[in-house]
């Protein structure tokens, strides 16, 4: 998979410009370290929470309550460090003054007072606070179970910042924090007092942070700047505090307060590249309880994605990953660690610290939606097919990132080279765990943990049915739709008997086969016999553009918009040349105009085998022969239509045509007057070249082709011919695909248990797959089967809606119904001593709407119990499960289940 992924990879990036200038570097350091870069980077200096970016709250630190960190937080015991806090009012009361003391016993006292969790407090980082509301909303959903109602809570009401001024004491080895009155706002001043001044003087402050330990080393202060440590130098920056309710006086006050989520819905028509849709906007989410100093919405992973110009693509694909479990854990948590910097296969780390810095923010509790602008441009510096801001598929974007993030945190960090052995004959079972383990000596990631199944790829030899087993890793399932596996196509018969009219015949054809197979459903369909070959020919302005004379062919050459005749030809003498008719009429301008009459095209050409005409006179019967069952009533020639299925009798028609204008007794003559009488009466035949036109006349031979080639003759139409036959049924000639009758046809539907099973169906390899089959020691084109072996935790499916080759790109709108609550695999595994569970359940689906050239990209998560939204590029809304199923699904995320 990383072999894929290095074509886009640019290996001489340089290491120095990680990210770009708008993108912190210190944070990018940061990340791809588990040490601390330093509680004074370079970012503190500055200041995290300026009013240029709200989202580098990810990066700065808060102040919680003991009681609620140890609650939430279940990942295991962390290390931290204590400190004992001396708090004081300053000399007129409107400063705070607290002296940081490090314990040197960092266990959590026995002996706190009963009562006292709202004085020890916690310091913990961004992402410590993000993970652990994270963890804090699951579990009030498991609480509240499946069929409570869905309560979505505010964690952006209760954080509010403090300005602190931090400085040194060199004479007690302590930290000096000064909180001021006018260094912040009334109300933050005031619930910092009440939080660091109660009326016992000693506080617990545990930093689990890792951001101070760095100061009291050996009992030496140890700063960065050394003019820190001078007397009266101050450093300020911002603390946000969290969990504390405006009183301090009920000290068992519940910080969890929640508020139903409201959401206000307004239409609008939005424009998505090129095309108009009507689509529900998101309006606002807003608190439902008046008067509780809400400052905006901030619920967990509702916050949307802007569209930075034909984004919608990536924006829907990335919510569906930043919704995906134990996924956005992982990049909520210290991912950094894992991060391969030397992967010549990667990014060195670029797009996984992009990818997890964007899935921080949109998991930050806010209500404004995030602009994915730097994750854009670095995805852009690896791939530069995704650079500019052209419309792209959602799958191929989602296929690049997952590869991508895989290697930039592969733990392999030196693949070693693997032999492949044969099967010969082992257990399935034993051959599969040796592939396995062999992929994960060379690949190993969140993403295998998480993504990545395997395949079990069967190959039958069909001369010696020698069979090869082989057990392959995927990452996602791409799956044909069945009901348009099948290719509906309509062409013209034509015989070449003067028995039949031109008859439209529709048939159903493998869409990835050959024009054999469509030969063979031409020859049920129109009975023909077994005397009989067909032609099939591609007819262009009036004319023979091609001829599919290749079996072997696809039929994927053939456009919807083309036109074709199949004409029925006697097998006798199938080599011998022909004739070929092409009609045409004097075009007259309107009274209007002075232009002069010119020759014009039109219907569909005749053809007959040339071996039985020798003289102008034959080929003037056989003409009028194939025209026979054109002939319209001489008492009613304008309502001919109603005949449309009846041949006609072809001895009357002859004697009817030929009465007038030819008799046995002129046949003969060579005077040639009565013949050219006859002639200019009717039809005249022509043969043409580039540089002259010859007439054909009635007692003269006629001239052999060259080369073998056809004979084409131009035949001209007199104004009295032209209404005494049926011309509009010569010149009706459909398309391939007729778009009249595809509107009418009712929406095609197919379970997703149809498509997986013709994912699995034995089918012979392509021409150009050809197997080397190590038995014959030639290419064969063999039987080859797929089934499923190992499934993965998250199971990605494809639904493979677009279609493209060299001449048609499609997509289908078939509708596929999938499950939600239980999508069984257990028949489809093969693997059945599996420890895992084969059922999955639905969480997110990313959707494509329009056609292939203009459409929209949105997506619809199930943000737990149920509860599904709608992200549309930056406006998010609910959306009821029942709504959920459309014919525009395009990728499915299922997640394993027990």
């Amino acid at each position: 998979m990383g072999e894929d992924f290095f074509a886009f990879h640019n290996s001489n990036t340089d290491d120095s410009s990680i990210f770009d200038l708008d993108y912190d570097n210190t944070r990018s350091s940061a990340a791809a370290s588990s040490s601390a870069s330093g509680f004074f980077s370079s970012t503190l200096y500055r200041g995290w929470f300026s009013n240029e970016d709200e989202d580098n709250d990810i990066d700065g630190l808060y102040l919680v309550p003991y009681r609620w960190w140890s609650e939430v937080e279940t990942g295991g015991e962390q290390v931290g460090v204590l400190y004992n806090v001396i708090s004081n009012f300053g000399d007129d009361d409107a400063e705070i003054v607290l002296d940081f003391r490090k314990e040197e016993d960092s266990e959590r006292s026995e002996d706190t007072e009963e009562g006292f969790y709202g004085r020890e407090y916690a310091i913990i980082s961004g992402r410590m606070w993000l993970q652990a509301l994270k963890r804090h909303n699951d579990s009030k959903g498991v609480m509240k179970g499946v069929s409570g109602s869905f309560i979505a809570e505010d964690y952006s009401q209760d954080v509010f910042p403090i300005q602190i001024r931090l400085s040194v004491s060199r004479e007690t080895k302590s930290l000096v924090v000064k909180i001021s009155s006018k260094d912040n706002l009334v109300s933050s001043y005031r619930r910092a007092c009440n939080i660091f001044v109660p009326k016992s003087k000693l506080l617990h402050i545990w930093d689990f942070s890792g951001q101070t330990t760095q100061f009291l080393i050996d009992d030496k202060i140890n700063l960065p700047n050394d003019t820190l440590g001078e007397k009266g130098k101050e450093i300020t920056l911002e603390l946000q505090a969290y969990g504390f309710s405006d009183s301090m006086t009920d000290r068992n006050e519940n910080f969890d307060e929640t508020v139903e989520m409201e959401t206000s819905f307004e239409s609008g028509s939005v424009k998505m590249n090129g095309c108009s849709d009507h689509v529900r906007s998101y309006s606002s989410l807003r608190n439902s309880q008046s008067g509780s100093g809400f400052r905006g919405a901030g619920y967990l992973g509702l916050r949307g994605l802007q569209n930075l110009g034909n984004t919608c693509f990536m924006n829907s694909a990335i919510q569906c990953l930043a919704h995906t479990p134990k996924l956005v854990d992982y990049f909520l948590g210290d991912y950094g660690r894992e991060i391969n910097h030397e992967n010549l296969l990667g990014t060195k780390g670029e797009l996984a610290l992009a990818f997890g810095d964007l899935l921080s923010k949109l998991w930050t509790p806010r209500d404004t939606p995030v602009a994915p602008a730097i994750f854009k441009r670095k995805l852009a510096d690896f791939a530069p097919q995704f650079s500019g801001y052209n419309q792209h598929d959602s799958q191929e974007f989602l296929s690049f990132l997952l590869d991508g993030l895989h290697e930039d945190l592969n733990r392999v960090k030196s693949k070693p080279y693997i032999a492949i052995k044969d099967a010969e004959g082992r257990p399935d079972e034993e051959v599969a765990e040796e592939y396995w383990r062999n992929h994960l000596a060379r690949n190993d990631s969140i993403i295998v943990d998480l993504c990545q199944g395997q395949y079990q790829s069967t190959l039958v030899c069909p001369a010696c049915n020698k069979k090869s087993v082989t057990f392959d890793p995927f990452m996602y399932l791409s799956l044909p739709l069945p009901s348009t596996t099948m290719r509906t196509m309509t062409l013209t018969v034509l015989s070449t008997d003067g028995m039949n009219l031109p008859t439209p015949i529709t048939v159903t054809v493998p869409k990835c086969g050959r024009q054999k197979d469509l030969i063979e459903a031409l020859s049920i369909a129109c009975s023909l016999r077994n005397d009989e070959m067909l032609m099939v020919v591609e007819i262009y302005k009036n004319r023979f553009f091609r001829c599919l004379t290749e079996p072997s062919d696809s039929v994927a050459l053939i456009r919807d918009e083309d036109k074709l005749v199949a004409y029925r030809l006697p097998k006798d003498n199938r080599n011998s040349p022909m004739v070929v008719f092409m009609h045409e009429r004097v075009e007259r301008p309107c009274e209007f105009e002075r232009a002069i009459p010119n020759l014009k095209l039109f219907g569909i050409p005749f053809v007959a085998r040339l071996e039985n005409l020798h003289t102008g006179f034959d080929l003037h019967k056989q003409y009028l022969k194939l025209l026979s069952p054109l002939l319209m009533p001489a008492d009613d020639a304008f309502n001919g239509y109603d005949d449309v299925g009846i041949s006609t009798n072809e001895d009357s028609t002859m004697e009817d045509v030929l009465g007038p204008t030819i008799s046995d007794n002129n046949s003969g003559s060579d005077t040639g007057t009565e013949d050219d009488q006859c002639s200019s009466s009717d039809f005249q035949f022509y043969l043409k070249d580039e540089l002259r036109s010859t007439e054909i006349k009635m007692n003269e031979p006629l001239p052999a082709p060259k080369y073998r080639e056809n004979l084409e003759v131009y035949v001209t139409w007199s104004e009295s011919m032209i209404e005494k036959y049926d011309t509009c049924l010569l010149s009706s000639l459909p398309e391939v695909l007729k778009p009249q009758l595809y509107a009418r046809r009712p929406q095609e539907s197919v379970s997703l248990y149809k498509c997986l099973e013709a994912f699995l169906k034995e089918e012979p390899l392509g021409p150009e797959d050809m197997w080397d089959c190590p038995s014959c020691k030639k290419p064969r084109q063999a039987r080859k089967k797929l089934d499923l072996w190992r499934l993965p935790e998250i199971l990605v499916v494809h639904l493979k809606r677009f279609s493209y080759s060299r001449y048609i790109r499609n997509k289908l709108e078939t509708y596929v119904d999938f499950p939600i609550d239980d999508f069984d695999l257990s028949i489809y595994s093969c693997q059945k001593d599996s420890q895992f569970s084969n059922h999955y359940v639905l969480y997110a689906i990313s959707n494509h709407h329009g056609g292939m050239g203009c459409g929209h990209y949105d997506a619809f998560i199930d943000l737990g119990y149920r509860k599904w939204y709608e992200f549309d590029d930056s406006r998010v809304s609910p959306v009821s499960e029942d709504d959920i199923k459309t014919s525009a699904a395009y990728v499915l995320y299922y997640r394993r289940v027990a």
